[in-house]
């Protein structure tokens, strides 16, 4: 299953269970003028999904394929949100969001 097509079935699944989850592009672009700019939040680093929980609480979900691996600012994002309160993880498959968010 491609990354994309995971993303998509994850949002499906947590809005079922109640929580609601946005996709988050992070990257670059160039304006008109050459500048470049960054958008997303928390860019690098920041999940692919964000949202909250059916409670409140931030929600993060960094998605990936069975053998992509989180870049070092992935990671940091992800602890920090944690450390912090909210509930971020990584997940590979709808059933790794079930596990998580239950």
């Amino acid at each position: 299953m491609k990354e994309s097509d995971l993303m998509r079935e994850i949002q499906i699944t947590a809005t079922k269970l109640g929580h609601r989850l946005f996709r988050n592009n992070c990257g670059y672009a160039e304006t008109k003028t050459g500048q470049w700019i960054k958008y997303g939040i928390a860019n690098p680093g920041g999940a692919d999904l964000i949202g909250w929980t059916r409670i409140g609480l931030f929600l993060a979900i960094e998605v990936k394929t069975k053998n992509g691996r989180l870049t070092p600012e992935q990671e940091n994002f992800i602890n920090s949100v944690n450390l912090f309160g909210g509930i971020a993880f990584v997940a590979r498959s709808v059933e790794d969001v079930i596990k998580h968010l239950k």
